[in-house]
């Protein structure tokens, strides 16, 4: 079974498709009509809903930040244990209160400002726009009172929140304009309200407790807790692991199964492919999946070796939430984050369904590439009883990530396997990192190419000994520029160095053409970033000294 709100009532599903979107149960199945369907692949918007994870008690009392994403991708499934809101339901609950309906700040300040004309795109609009005014006001609710007016959204806060949003009548300015008047609108109408006011709470506060305490319990894992649907129809059916050890049984059992992390790509195998997956093991509620840590590097060689650390990302950390670790530890990593899709897919998208994915034009995995990430993949395997639950053998195998691409799509991974984690080295003083990301859109497009490049210098500065170029888009795999890294070793470091370099690229690929590019752009661009990332060297190393 899985359970969740919708607009503050509790459902409860076990007899239904698993390969159901959230977007198709809100306009089949209960006929709520208000999200809307765009291109049906994540990349408009208009179907944007925004969600709240539940508190694991039984209380109703929650902090837990609202999120947004694509319901057109998303299976419904990853809505258990939610709070799933759409616009019909922000202006103030009039389906409760039709006496007392009001529109939320962000309906309103669309009004006010003319922010919508053909009108289509408008819910998705009101969906991003809602979700950073909740979080701001959820942020404030733990502010003193003088604080309050330095914490205004700024201009730069609102174009990143619909930054997922596409329109093509209104050119953004008043949708801007009423993304900067929402908290004056509900500061006006409402003055200060403790975060246990804030949206999800007030229905919630008054629904049926024996919900809330079912809902908590399916949470504690038990033995053999998920080694039955939680839903299916026919031959159809899904699981929802709590445990490593309940997905290396059901692995065991179902080795074809697909595994299902975000989905943000995957879910487009059921919009555009119209594939109904037979079996589905749904991955996000493996706590151990999204934990990190830092640990000492195995077999470590060079100079200090006691300090050597590897930041160990779990594979199904979603981009947001790996966002504040590398903001700590690889902050150039991190500012590339803006360039990478959009809010919604962010919040959904995982580092193991990235490169499990194995897209030439992924944008993490040159970057791993180039910062020397190892991947950690497990094999479950089991005994030939098919009557029973299946005893499982693991068999944990880690590599380079350059290893684990094998052609266009193909990877190391097998029937029965999975990405456990990432293991990342952390950087030295001696080491740059520079990454620059091509696409005709600069907010939440596809790379037309990739470069991402670490140089290690030596300790006076004045040579290069060794580096890791990372290249996307340029072939059928995600690969390094290996000539080009061997020729950079032991050359001065010199503007001359880069430029020579660039000129051995085509020694290591030669590049696609596509809708994106073509071949000659692909190398051109890549060649001068190369240049570039020299140019940026040289400027970080005068500031250094200055």
């Amino acid at each position: 079974m899985i359970r969740f709100y919708l607009n503050g009532k509790p459902h409860e599903l076990t007899d239904i498709n698993p390969n159901t979107t959230v977007l198709e149960y809100l306009r089949q199945h209960v006929r709520q009509t208000d999200t809307k369907e765009g291109c049906g692949s994540g990349d408009c918007g208009a179907c944007t809903v925004m969600v709240q994870r539940l508190p694991d008690t039984h209380s109703v009392a929650t902090d837990s930040p609202f999120y947004t994403l694509n319901a057109c991708i998303t299976l419904l499934s990853l809505i258990d244990g939610h709070h799933l809101l759409t616009a019909a339901y922000l202006a103030d609950n009039p389906a409760h209160h039709p006496e007392r309906a009001t529109l939320h700040p962000a309906q309103q300040a669309l009004v006010e400002c003319h922010g919508s004309q053909c009108g289509f795109c408008t819910p998705g609009f009101v969906m991003s726009l809602a979700c950073i005014y909740e979080n701001k006001r959820l942020a404030n609710s733990t502010l003193q009172d003088s604080d309050l007016g330095s914490n205004d959204l700024s201009y730069d806060e609102v174009v990143a929140s619909i930054s997922g949003n596409l329109c093509r009548c209104t050119g953004y300015r008043p949708i801007i304009d009423a993304g900067l008047a929402m908290q004056q609108i509900g500061a006006a109408r409402e003055g200060r309200q403790s975060a246990h006011k804030a949206l999800a709470i007030d229905v919630m506060a008054s629904a049926s407790t024996e919900f809330a305490a079912a809902l908590s319990s399916a949470r504690t894992p038990t033995l053999k807790h998920s080694l039955t649907p939680a839903i299916c129809q026919g031959a159809k059916q899904l699981f929802i692991p709590k445990t490593i050890d309940e997905l290396n049984q059901l692995l065991a059992n179902y080795p074809q199964a697909t595994l299902w992390a975000g989905g943000t790509d995957l879910g487009l195998s059921i919009t555009q492919r119209l594939v109904d997956h037979e079996t589905i093991i749904q991955l996000s509620a493996i706590n151990e999946f999204k934990a990190w840590s830092l640990q000492p590097i195995e077999n470590a060689t060079g100079d200090n070796l006691a300090e050597a650390k590897e930041l160990v990302l779990g594979a199904g950390m979603s981009y947001q939430q790996m966002l504040p670790v590398l903001e700590q530890h690889f902050p150039t990593f991190a500012q590339v984050f803006e360039r990478i899709a959009s809010p919604q897919i962010r919040n959904m998208g995982t580092i193991g369904g990235n490169i499990a994915n194995a897209s030439p034009i992924g944008d993490l995995p040159p970057i791993l590439l180039a910062l020397d990430a190892r991947i950690h993949l497990r094999h479950c395997s089991a005994d030939s009883d098919v009557n029973e639950i299946k005893a499982t053998v693991p068999q944990d195998e880690m590599m380079p990530l350059a290893d684990f691409f094998l052609d266009y799509k193909k990877t190391k991974l097998r029937a029965g396997s999975y990405v456990v984690a990432i293991h990342i080295p952390l950087m030295s003083a001696h080491q740059h990192l520079f990454i620059h990301k091509i696409s005709k859109r600069y907010e939440d497009d596809i790379s037309a190419c990739l470069l991402a490049m670490r140089i290690d210098l030596s300790d006076d500065g004045q040579q290069i000994v060794d580096t890791r170029v990372g290249l996307g888009g340029m072939a059928a795999v995600p690969m390094l520029a290996e000539q080009c890294q061997r020729f950079l070793m032991g050359q001065p470091v010199e503007l001359a160095s880069f430029q020579q370099a660039a000129s051995v690229l085509n020694l290591d690929v030669s590049p696609m053409t596509d809708v994106r590019a073509s071949r000659e752009y692909r190398m051109h661009v890549v060649q001068r970033l190369l240049v570039k990332c020299g140019k940026q060297l040289l400027a970080a190393m005068q500031s250094e000294t200055a």
